[in-house]
């Protein structure tokens, strides 16, 4: 048996193909979720970072016999590129439950929703092209953005989602540039990563400008379905109203079974205009063929099984108690300081700490602490992001969600510390004065050297900030799990 070679040196390997890798890699970057992945999957590393939803929730028994239902030939073959029709009926279902009417015929499965978010970047974009997005937006888009040398215009959010008066006032300076973005990407619900919803009179007003201009408006909506406070509100697409021959459909509408059902599947789907469909399939074909027959076989028999709603209104019960346990552990353990948001449903927190405080530095202090989260700057395709972070609470216990906040609240209190011994500053009032702060305006301050772009200026090289698309990679070097020996150990 032959000896293992021992792994050399990333610059290494990357000296000897350099001349090899085409130019867009030159912008490419690597996911900050997926960076994190390695080291949270550790039993004794508390994460509240990735976007995980608790599929312990499922039941084991329902599982397998649902995989004992599978019919073993044709769930072990290739299937049509556009999906399975019994999938396709049951991404119909879920639809009309947040009261959107569609054809079986305009809906293409994919491997998941991020897969949607890459077919229509790659159908749609040339280099130079403009994406609008939010800011923040969700970590996972901005290196799918990247990758197609996309020039990423980010528009700031607020407690009511989407400025749409920014969002007019980018779009007048882009016509004086003589630009059209290509797109508008948004989460309208629960946004990932600050957990707001747009506003129902700024839905209208996003779907009437996409009208007006003849825009693509690409929704995502993961999350629509998880809201445990408030009234339901409209999405994009049924408040358009496309006429006849679809002069005014302009929303692609993209979902997933993960956030519902299992992100295990790798099932989501794109709903699009018709003219769009074709090469959107043309698109998927180049990339996988077809999402799983296997996956989608079990798609179809969970739907054909039963009432799939009341499982998502479980979800609903068990994140809605944790979002409670996170805010209360946060308006105990941060500052008075730093700021969050109050999802009314989805699965994440955005948290804002003082100008004084880099959070990709302090995930470094954080992770040798067995806690993470994702640094703001993942959601910004400019540098912006950070001083904020991402909090995820669906896949931790309660006790998890309360030790990793007191985690990384001490790690907060000593930068504040610092900070103030070293400027002879007083932070204010301590943790656990008991309220629950909301951020009225999520804008992040721009570092010096990545300028905010709300306009259209030429954009500087996205991996600028991050050289080589190394992302999170260079303070994810961590000790061996046994050399970890007297940390707390994760409760399975």
């Amino acid at each position: 048996m032959s000896e293992r070679r021992p792994p050399r040196t990333s610059a290494h390997e990357l000296e000897r193909y350099a001349g090899l890798f085409a130019s867009r890699t030159r912008v490419m970057r690597s996911s900050a979720m997926r960076d994190l992945m390695a080291v949270t999957v550790r039993p004794e590393v508390i994460s509240l970072a990735g976007g995980l939803p608790d599929t312990s929730t499922f039941d084991p028994a329902l599982f397998a016999a649902l995989l004992g239902r599978l019919p073993s030939a044709a769930a072990l073959q290739y299937g049509p590129s556009e999906g399975l029709a019994g999938v396709r009926d049951a991404i119909v279902k879920v639809m009309a439950a947040e009261d959107m009417a569609v054809d079986p015929d305009e809906v293409i499965v994919t491997t998941g929703g991020q897969q949607a978010i890459d077919l229509v970047t790659k159908t749609l974009i040339d280099p130079g092209d403009v994406v609008i997005a939010e800011a923040p937006t969700y970590p996972g888009a901005v290196p799918t953005f990247c990758s197609y040398e996309a020039e990423v215009i980010q528009i700031d959010v607020d407690s009511d989602g989407m400025s749409i008066d920014a969002l007019e006032q980018t779009l007048l300076a882009l016509d004086a540039a003589r630009r059209r973005p290509k797109f508008i990407y948004t989460i309208p619900n629960f946004q990932n990563p600050a957990g707001v919803t747009m506003s129902l009179e700024r839905r209208r007003r996003l779907v009437e400008i996409a009208r007006e201009r003849e825009l693509i408006v690409l929704e995502d909506n993961p999350y629509g379905m998880l809201r445990y406070e408030g009234e339901g509100l409209p999405t994009l697409r049924s408040l358009e109203a496309p006429g006849p021959t679809d002069e005014n459909d302009f929303v692609i509408y993209t979902g997933t079974m993960s956030k519902i059902l299992s992100p295990g599947v790798r099932v989501g789907w794109l709903v699009a205009p018709r003219p769009l469909l074709a090469k959107l399939i043309l698109g998927k074909q180049s990339t996988d063929l077809c999402s799983s027959t296997l996956a989608q076989h079990f798609v179809s028999e969970y739907f054909a099984a039963g009432d799939w709603r009341p499982y998502v209104a479980s979800l609903c019960d068990l994140y809605h108690r944790r979002r409670d346990v996170i805010l209360d552990a946060l308006a105990e353990q941060l500052p008075a300081a730093a700021s969050w948001t109050r999802p009314q449903g989805g699965l994440f927190i955005w948290v804002t700490l003082p100008d004084y405080i880099g959070t990709t530095d302090l995930l470094a202090r954080a992770l040798a602490e067995n806690v993470a989260f994702v640094p703001g700057e993942a959601a910004y395709a400019d540098g912006r992001g950070q001083h904020a972070m991402r909090l995820n609470f669906s896949s931790s216990s309660d006790e998890d969600i309360r030790e990793g906040v007191r985690r990384i609240g001490k790690i907060v209190a000593e930068q504040v510390a610092l900070y103030d011994t070293l400027t002879g500053h007083r932070g204010g009032p301590k943790a656990g004065s008991g309220e629950r702060p909301a951020a009225d305006s999520l804008a992040a301050p721009a570092s010096p050297a990545s300028p905010a772009r709300q306009a259209p200026e030429p954009a500087p090289p996205p991996a600028a900030a991050d050289a080589g698309g190394e992302g999170l990679a260079h303070i994810l070097q961590l000790p061996r799990r046994g050399s970890l020996g007297g940390r707390r150990s994760r409760e399975a």
